[in-house]
Formats: structure tokens, C-alpha cells, sequence
């Protein structure tokens, strides 16, 4: 089966899948991840564009809010629901396999490095995803919809404290954002990680003149 014909019928399943109101996991946030992931590929040549772009189709079909008692178990729950899914494609238990691995060690909260280049390459374009100008605008949007407040206003950047995301959205930054690109698998993330995370470590410069001017 060409990989074209997968992925249009893979974007078709999950777009009905992907209505889960939240504008940080929705379809938008899957299609720049196949982008990055595409990217990625091109670089990394061993990997299996067909299973690494079928993998970032799938990898939040079970997506829970941040808020949710279940949102750790998202990415297991994915990869669980992808191995019913991708059975109905041309796929080998093999290439299931390896794409469901994919998706469950995707996530940042699991903690773990993909065993696979093309788990690698998908945790990668997933983590690019959060970082940069759009990772600034998908904080802000969890935060909003948690109501969370904007800054901590006694110590907005966690000079003298630890940072607590699940407080202040701002803490986001430090307690996760601006580490992701130490964490990178591949030479082509690290590079655009590298570039993203200027462009996180600008935005604070920028907004500490406004707050603390």
C-alpha cells in the first residue's frame, strides 16, 4: 500500500477521532507533528517515513486534559487504540508493533527513550511541537483553560523558588519547556530545538521589560 493512500486514510480516522475541543492536542497539533516529523525523516534516512508519519497520525487519539486524573495514560491509551485501528490497514503485526511502542513511549511524562529510531524521531517532532512560537501559544492556551493565572507576581521566573506548572502557566517554562532540547534523539531536532528554544529564552527577555520594567 502507498504511503500516500495510508496516511490519507489514517488523517481520515482521526479526524473524526480528533474533536476533543482542546486547541493544544486538536488535529492542527497532529498535522504539525507529521510536519515535523517529515522533516525529521529526511534527515534521518533509516527510519520508516511510512511508519513514522503513521505513528504521528495516531499519537493522541487519547488525548485526556491536563486536568484529568488520566492524562498520564494518554499515550498508552493511543497506542492501544491505534493496534485496533491499524489493523485494518495493510500493516504486519511487526510494523504495529513498532508504531504502538512509538506512541506509548512518546510522552514527556513516561520519562522514557524510544527504543526505535522511528519512537525517536516521533518523540522528537512531538517535543518540537511545544517549543518555539507555537509551544508559547499552546502554554498559554492550557493555562487558559485551566484558569490558571499568567506569572507568579512575587517571582515571575522562578529566581528563588521552583517553578509549579500546575499553579502559575508561566512555571511551564522552566519546568519542562526550556529543557526539552537537552532532551532531543536525533541531530535534526536537536538543531531545531536548539533554534526554538531562542526563540522561548527571547519571549522571557521581552516579557520581563513589560513586567519588571
Amino acid at each position: 500500500m502507498a504511503i500516500m493512500k495510508v496516511s490519507n486514510s489514517l488523517k481520515n480516522e482521526v479526524k473524526k477521532i480528533m474533536d476533543n475541543g482542546d486547541p493544544a492536542h486538536d488535529y492542527e497539533h497532529v498535522m504539525r507533528v507529521c510536519q515535523n516529523a517529515e522533516k525529521i525523516c529526511k534527515k534521518e534516512k533509516k527510519a520508516d517515513k511510512r511508519l513514522v508519519l503513521s505513528a504521528a497520525l495516531l499519537h493522541d487519539i487519547a488525548s485526556y486534559p491536563k486536568s484529568d486524573r488520566r492524562s498520564k495514560q494518554s499515550s498508552v491509551q493511543s497506542a492501544k487504540k491505534s493496534k485496533i485501528l491499524l489493523r485494518k490497514f495493510s500493516f504486519t503485526e511487526s510494523e504495529i508493533i513498532t508504531i504502538t511502542d512509538a506512541i506509548r513511549d512518546h510522552s514527556f511524562s513516561r520519562s522514557r527513550i524510544p527504543k526505535t529510531l522511528e519512537g525517536k524521531i516521533l518523540q522528537d517532532a512531538d517535543r518540537l511541537d511545544a517549543i518555539g512560537a507555537i509551544g508559547i501559544a499552546r502554554a498559554f492556551s492550557t493555562g487558559g483553560s485551566l484558569k490558571r493565572p499568567l506569572y507568579n507576581t512575587d517571582d515571575p521566573f522562578c529566581k528563588y523558588r521552583s517553578p509549579d506548572d500546575k499553579t502559575w502557566t508561566l512555571d511551564h517554562f522552566f519546568q519542562k519547556l526550556l529543557g526539552l532540547e537537552s532532551l532531543m534523539n536525533t541531530r535534526s531536532g536537536k538543531l531545531e530545538a536548539k533554534r526554538r528554544t531562542r526563540i522561548l529564552k527571547e519571549y522571557l527577555k521581552m516579557l520581563k521589560l513589560e513586567i519588571h520594567p
